[in-house]
């Protein structure tokens, strides 16, 4: 893909988010608004919730074989 096509994207994408933030102060309030609006955003706040738990369970898992978080002391791929 071509810079210019990445740009113009980029550019699509914010005005996007540009003309949502002038039409609605509040994008939870607009979301709550509507029945499915409401479960979507609990549906987006439970994956995100469930991302952060997963993150930190790889990182006390390689601190509890490894002894260390440190990303250049250990090779994960190499047994």
């Amino acid at each position: 893909m071509m810079l210019e096509h990445v740009l113009a994207l980029s550019a699509y994408l914010f005005s996007v988010g540009l003309y949502g933030l002038i039409t609605s102060r509040n994008m939870v309030r607009a979301l709550v608004r509507q029945l499915k609006g409401a479960i979507f955003s609990i549906f987006v706040i439970a994956i995100a919730a469930a991302e952060a738990a997963i993150g930190l369970a790889i990182v006390s898992s390689i601190y509890r074989n490894r002894k260390s978080t440190r990303i250049n002391q250990s090779n994960l791929l190499n047994k």
